[in-house]
């Protein structure tokens, strides 16, 4: 059964969530240290993160899949959340500067579909943050929060999806080191548990994060050879005597040319 909005309402009111949301946008603020100017979108259940950045972007746009439902959010100049469908989002071709998916990947059916149409809706040059829970940590096996439902991910499996969708991961990292007890998820707690975890053990983080460019240009791991050619000089024409066109080059060298 997929999370719904109110069961990720209830679970940020708890010190677990205090936890996983201060230890998320430590890393997030370092990334993206203000939007302003920026348009954004935030895919999944991303409140409890945009919502902390003071000033304030150009335009903020909350999407959130069907079976999870929606949270009415408002600004002055209208409704900010929709309710979408994961595999055509109702937004036109390079609209997002940035785009923040927390809660939106461990649940899809339809994961390369959902991120190419993230893709599509980035302006070029455009960032993207994930944030999911990681494979190796606690939370994913604990039951007791939304991050022990779904898919969890390592950073490499991450990394490949957002690849194969034709992004570039630029950045990879941990959060949350804390267990998933609310006794042990207090400010003070957790921040000792955040120290600890980055210098002994950042394999084994709660969250993963990975942050990753939206590029025109191809990169080189569908790099295709093809031959470069040279004119044959000759004392014959270029047609023959059947009145056919003949090849004038011949094969000399191999290139590589960047595709997909």
């Amino acid at each position: 059964m997929s999370q719904t909005v109110e069961t990720l309402e209830n679970f940020y009111k708890t010190p677990m969530g205090d936890a996983a949301r201060a230890g998320a946008l430590r890393r997030l603020h370092a990334l993206w240290p203000h939007l302003e100017g920026r348009d954004v979108l935030g895919y999944g259940y991303s409140l409890p993160y945009l919502k902390s950045y003071k000033t304030g972007a150009h335009r903020t746009v909350y999407a959130m899949p069907s079976l999870q439902g929606v949270v009415r959010e408002t600004s002055p100049r209208g409704n900010r959340s929709v309710l979408v469908s994961e595999a055509q989002l109702p937004f036109v071709p390079g609209v997002f500067d940035r785009v923040l998916v927390a809660h939106g990947l461990e649940e899809t059916p339809k994961l390369a579909v959902l991120l190419r149409e993230l893709w599509r809706v980035m302006k070029p040059e455009g960032r993207i943050v994930i944030i999911v829970a990681n494979r190796s940590g606690l939370w994913a096996r604990s039951d007791k929060t939304p991050f022990g439902a779904g898919r969890p991910f390592s950073r490499r499996q991450l990394s490949q999806a957002l690849k194969a969708a034709g992004f570039v991961p630029v950045v990879r990292a941990g959060a949350l080191y804390c267990p998933p007890i609310n006794a042990l998820c207090g400010k003070r707690t957790a921040g000792a548990f955040e120290k600890f975890g980055e210098t002994v053990w950042p394999g084994f983080s709660g969250l993963v994060l990975v942050e990753a460019l939206k590029r025109m240009y191809v990169s080189g791991e569908g790099r295709q050879r093809k031959k470069i050619l040279r004119p044959q000089f000759g004392t014959g024409g270029v047609l023959g005597a059947a009145g056919k066109t003949h090849n004038a080059f011949e094969q000399r060298q191999d290139i590589r040319v960047i595709g997909r």
